[in-house]
C-alpha cells in the first residue's frame, strides 16, 4: 500500500472533521444546545489526526530519499 495515499486520506478526514466541528461551534451563538467543550475537543483531536498524517508523509519522504541514496551509491 502507498503510504502517501493513506496519508492523503487521513489528512482529508482530519480536515473534514475540523471543518464540521468548527461549523457546529459557529452555531453556538444562535443554538444554545451546541457543546462548546465537545467541539473544542473534536478540533484538538482533528489537529492531532492531521499531525499524524503529516508524520506519515515525512516518514515516507525520508524512506524514499534513503532508498534513492542507497540506489545512487550502487
Amino acid at each position: 500500500m502507498d503510504p502517501l495515499v493513506i496519508a492523503r486520506y487521513g489528512l482529508a478526514a482530519a480536515e473534514r472533521r475540523f471543518e464540521a466541528s468548527a461549523s457546529r461551534m459557529v452555531r453556538a451563538g444562535v443554538d444554545p444546545d451546541v457543546d462548546l467543550a465537545g467541539g473544542t475537543v473534536e478540533m484538538v483531536q482533528a489537529k492531532h489526526q492531521f499531525s499524524a498524517g503529516l508524520q506519515v508523509v515525512r516518514f515516507a519522504d525520508e524512506m524514499w530519499r534513503s532508498l534513492m541514496d542507497a540506489q545512487a551509491r550502487r
